[in-house]
């Protein structure tokens, strides 16, 4: 069957479902603005031919920007479509407003939507840090017409799905009936320990065993926690005069507001603890090769991984696939996957003092631990594993949505 992904970052999610269709037979192409697209399959670049109006009304620049690439990606689209190709199947990351008009180009094609964050002005990440938040009319109202473009697809989708449960609850629940739950998928047999590893940063080598607390990100910023671990670790290398502190992540902003004009995350969080701290024992190497990231994970003595009630970023999972000790703060979606005292351990996300209590604890007894960190791993054997649990999953909705007829919109 014909078979087209939409992604504005391709392959993005992608990366094993896409080549694991084309490799059972099936035709397979792309359409992207970016990304490095993977060996052998065909993409479709397609770019925006202008930008948000000036004067266009704050509260729906956002919902204008979507429209704007739906229309680039139809155009696309259409290029395909006029050289006789149609996809059975469109299997698209909608969140940037790509696929907003391709039913209308196919309307007997079957659109899977994958679906990531439903945003919401109470109760969940929007105004969880009291810190970063204050109640605002203007900042309510833009963050629902945020949802605009997501609604619409939730209507022509055939079908949804979210990578967790918890991702599923912020979906309004009318929609539910049509969407499964199936995460992206981890590599186990990559990610797993390795009592021999080592990572050398600033001329030091750091190995298995030593007492080594972990923190990673994307980059550093408050949605992940970032500056509470920041506000625990000096009283955890205090207390703990043999341990260092590996800090990956870099100094942009991926979630949220951005730092003040002319500062980052990073540093303001760093400033406000740098007189507490012995410099020597923090190392923060910024963004790393994947590779050297499974390193740091095999490396850990203990794991920190904090964040608000939003999407779960891989690295959860993936420092559970890897054996590590995981800190996790108490929030919905680290509460799906770490169950406290059993794979695990939670702490409040906002008391500093706790976590440090918990790391510092974690270090003394680590032997203790250990059945944790094998439970930590096996959940994820058994839950997220790439090749025998999430790619069946997602290869056979597939398959079954092309096998159905497509869903009426009357």
């Amino acid at each position: 069957m014909n078979l087209l992904f939409v992604h504005q970052n391709f392959p993005g999610q992608f990366k094993h479902l896409a080549p694991a269709l084309a490799a059972a037979g099936h035709r397979v192409k792309a359409l992207a603005i970016d990304g490095p697209g993977l060996p052998g399959m065909e993409i479709h670049r397609y770019k925006p031919t202008r930008g948000t109006s000036r004067q266009i009304h704050p509260w729906a620049a956002e919902f204008e920007t979507k429209v704007i690439r739906g229309e680039a990606c139809a155009a696309a689209a259409k290029k395909l479509n006029d050289q006789s190709f149609a996809p059975e199947v469109i299997i698209a990351n909608p969140g940037w407003g790509e696929s907003l008009f391709l039913k209308d180009l196919w309307p007997n094609a079957r659109l899977l939507a994958l679906l990531e964050f439903y945003y919401a002005a109470r109760g969940l990440d929007f105004d969880f840090d009291p810190e970063f938040f204050r109640r605002d009319l203007a900042r309510d109202a833009k963050l629902r017409t945020k949802n605009t473009h997501l609604l619409l697809t939730l209507e022509e989708m055939d079908w949804g799905v979210c990578p967790t449960r918890f991702q599923l609850s912020t979906m309004p629940r009318t929609y539910h009936d049509r969407i499964s739950v199936i995460f992206d998928g981890i590599d186990t047999n990559a990610v797993r320990p390795d009592p021999a590893a080592t990572v050398t940063v600033n001329n030091r080598t750091l190995r298995a065993g030593d007492e080594i607390v972990t923190f990673v990100n994307r980059n550093l910023e408050p949605y992940r926690g970032y500056h509470v671990f920041m506000r625990a670790l000096p009283e955890i290398l205090r207390r703990r005069p043999n341990a260092v502190a590996l800090i990956v992540g870099g100094d942009e902003v991926s979630y949220g507001a951005a730092a003040p004009a002319g500062k980052t995350w990073k540093q303001i969080f760093l400033d406000e603890v740098k007189d507490r701290l012995d410099s020597s024992r923090v190392f923060f190497p910024g963004r790393i090769p994947y590779a050297n990231f499974l390193k740091v994970l095999q490396v850990s003595a203990c794991h920190v991984y904090l964040t608000y009630p939003f999407v779960l970023g891989w690295s959860c999972i993936e420092s559970m696939s890897a054996g590590c000790l995981v800190v996790g703060s108490r929030t919905a979606p680290v509460e799906e996957v770490i169950e406290h005292g059993k794979n695990g351990l939670l702490v409040d996300f906002f008391d500093a003092g706790a976590l440090a209590d918990t790391v510092v604890d974690c270090l003394a007894r680590r032997d203790h631990y250990a059945a944790l960190r094998a439970a930590a791993r096996q959940a994820v054997v058994e839950r997220y594993d790439l090749a025998t649990i999430c790619l069946p999953q997602q290869m056979a909705l597939v398959e079954r949505l092309a096998s159905e007829l497509p869903r009426s919109n009357t």
